[in-house]
């Protein structure tokens, strides 16, 4: 941890501008970090570096690239060969992004909560709670993404999940150890009711409101197997929050349509984000191309052909959101064919980009999401009925017509039943790695990688409790804090 705070320091000190994970932030970049924040406006600056922190492409381009979401394009010059292998180490680039991103947004929010405590709000009393209530709930999302990427088990408490830092760093040096869930929790609770308690007003879809945290509890609680407090959260969403039809389904990852966006990180022109440097930072679909989503964009990871069988030959606009199908290069003889990799080619077409290739916003909870929360309790209560009515109220939209009801004999059809609907509504959303780590052995699932695809790779699968489902602590966190104890495996 001492390392993040000795970048937050810095950023603070010198200039948060100056930081490449900053925004504009006038104010506190011009002054010591003792005077950085003055009143209300100052606050507000420092509430938007916290959120500009926050990034969700490392957790969608892990996902893609270590389960069976995507396939090495024609043009990739061994991108995620690692991954692909599964070959994780505390030297990943994806894992010191997710570990960075979040604790640089906890950082800052926490600058901002401490300075709240000495400014004069009666200038502005609603903005200042507004202001105060979202950082609790940035340091509350930050938090629990730790907890989801390096925690063994999210229903026992007494695992080890990251570092809890509830405040600035008075020791930049200091050594220290992980907090268990159960701390983790306990804090993250704390902070959703501060924010719950504080936020005032609805900023729209790309600032945290109460929808936000009902939506961070709903997750939550479905993780831990609280189903009935999950299934409470996500029918309150759901009586809001409508399930997106064909067309507003596509339009919603063109940035145009936000029938059932609750939450999204914006991405445009000109913010900090806005050019590709490593894969993803901050451009989802750079994870997949190096210029654009066509086929001459230096397509170097392309959707699987274990998706794309699932998907093929049907009326599920899913196909069409996901796949640049105009562009893509299908070959039908592709299990027999030496040259596949050129002949057989599935361009993803998630994050096509807007006024600027490649670059949308990231979607972090959507209505859908929720809609699985609830199939996945009606499942863990036995109501097989209701988790298909469930399903097929999300698969009669994306088909865009009536589908019939599924038939589910025992728990585990259930569930394998909702992981094969979530690995397709969620594609390319980072979620696919979380969900067969939490619930692959309930539905009988595993990673499902096309037999062509792994005659050059290490495995066609892992098991899902195989010790790469949890990931290493970065090995800059570990060589810093001689707290920080390693998980296992590695």
């Amino acid at each position: 941890m001492k390392n993040i705070f000795k970048f937050i320091y810095a950023c603070l000190i010198l200039s948060i501008v100056s930081c490449n994970d900053a925004i504009e932030i006038e104010q506190p970049g011009r002054l010591g970090a003792e005077n950085a924040f003055q009143d209300v406006s100052d606050l507000r600056a420092g509430l938007l570096g916290a959120y500009n922190f926050l990034d969700t492409t490392n957790e969608i381009g892990l996902t893609a690239a270590m389960t069976d979401e995507t396939h090495k394009g024609k043009d990739n010059g061994g991108q995620n060969n690692d991954e692909q292998n599964f070959n994780v180490n505390s030297s990943n680039g994806y894992v010191s992004g997710i570990w960075g991103s979040n604790y640089g947004a906890i950082g800052m929010a926490n600058r901002v909560i401490q300075a709240a405590a000495s400014i004069d709000s009666s200038e502005d009393q609603a903005e200042y709670d507004n202001i105060l209530g979202q950082a609790h709930a940035i340091r509350a999302f930050a938090h629990f993404q730790i907890l989801t990427y390096f925690s063994a088990d999210y229903t026992d408490d007494s695992a080890l999940a990251g570092l809890l830092v509830t405040s600035p760093a008075e020791d930049i040096f200091e050594a220290r150890p992980r907090s268990t869930n159960g701390e983790f929790y306990t804090a993250i609770g704390a902070d959703l009711d501060m924010a719950a308690d504080l936020i005032n007003s609805s900023e729209g879809v790309t600032f945290m409101g109460d929808d936000f945290v009902t939506a961070l509890r709903a997750r939550m609680a479905a993780y831990r197997g609280d189903y009935a407090m999950a299934d409470t959260y996500a029918a309150s969403l759901l009586s809001t929050y409508s399930i997106a039809d064909q067309t507003e389904y596509s339009a919603m990852f063109e940035d145009s349509d936000f029938t059932e966006v609750i939450f999204s990180l914006e991405r445009s022109i000109g913010d900090s984000y806005d050019g590709q440097g490593t894969a993803g930072g901050g451009w989802a679909g750079s994870l997949f191309a190096f210029i654009d989503a066509s086929s001459s964009g230096g397509p170097f990871m392309e959707m699987s052909r274990s998706v794309f069988n699932i998907l093929d030959g049907t009326a599920d606009v899913r196909l069409t959101r996901n796949l640049n199908v105009a562009e893509s290069s299908i070959d039908p003889t592709y299990q027999t064919n030496d040259n596949s990799i050129n002949d057989d080619v599935l361009l993803v077409f998630k994050y096509p980009g807007g006024t600027q290739p490649l670059l949308n916003d990231l979607k972090v909870f959507r209505a859908s999401e929720m809609l699985f929360i609830r199939a996945e309790a009606s499942a863990d209560a036995g109501d097989l009925t209701g988790a298909a009515t469930f399903l097929k109220e999300l698969r009669d939209a994306r088909y865009g017509a009536p589908q019939a009801l599924q038939s589910f004999n025992t728990q585990e059809d259930a569930f394998g039943a909702i992981l094969d609907e979530r690995r397709l509504e969620l594609l390319f959303e980072g979620h696919r790695w979380v969900d067969l780590k939490r619930l692959g052995n309930r539905g009988d699932r595993a990673i499902d990688r096309d037999s062509k695809e792994c005659e050059n790779l290490a495995g066609c699968s892992l098991q899902n409790s195989d010790y790469r489902f949890t990931l290493p602590i970065p090995l800059s966190e570990t060589t810093a804090n001689s707290g920080a104890v390693q998980n296992n495996g590695y």
